[in-house]
């Protein structure tokens, strides 16, 4: 059984499990984690979850059995980088994926989302991804528009409550 959970300390381990298959680099969609974030260490993982507990946008961990299985964040109606990079965005572990996780977690957050006036919710994702095109897809996300976006290919979407 899947849940969402915030970031906190004890995960610690089961966190890095899951940051080290991504590989190296602050590319976890989803979690929140800049350039600037040194989250290998206990004490930069303890700064990195102070500042995201400070920051317009909730983050959640996507838990089964003790392990963390992907990350999800949903920004603030009024955050500015909303334009940029949507209300919402996730990722899930190389390992995990193709089992309805992402899925899972988008429907709980956009019930969320939706408790707390976001509507529609936007979102973001690579033109090639066909795993999160279907995800968003799944919870009647409409395609507003592919844009370009340096070497990248973008979709953006719109899902309503």
């Amino acid at each position: 059984m899947f849940e969402l959970v915030r970031p906190r300390a004890e995960l610690f381990d089961a966190w890095g499990r899951a940051h080290r298959e991504w590989g190296p680099g602050a590319h976890e969609d989803g979690f929140g984690i800049g350039v600037d974030d040194h989250v290998d260490s206990i004490e930069g993982f303890l700064t990195w979850i102070t500042r995201t507990a400070q920051d317009s946008v909730e983050l959640w961990w996507i838990v089964e059995d003790g392990e963390v299985l992907g990350g999800i964040a949903l920004r603030a109606a009024d955050d500015e980088r909303v334009h940029r990079l949507g209300h919402v965005g996730y990722g899930v572990r190389p390992s995990a994926r193709g089992r309805g996780v992402a899925t899972w977690a988008l429907g709980e957050v956009l019930r969320h989302a939706a408790s707390s006036g976001i509507d529609p919710v936007l979102a973001f994702c690579l033109d090639d991804n066909a795993g999160s095109i279907a995800t968003l897809e799944h919870h009647g996300a409409t395609l507003e528009a592919v844009e370009q976006h340096g070497a990248v290919r973008v979709r953006r979407y719109a899902i309503r409550s």
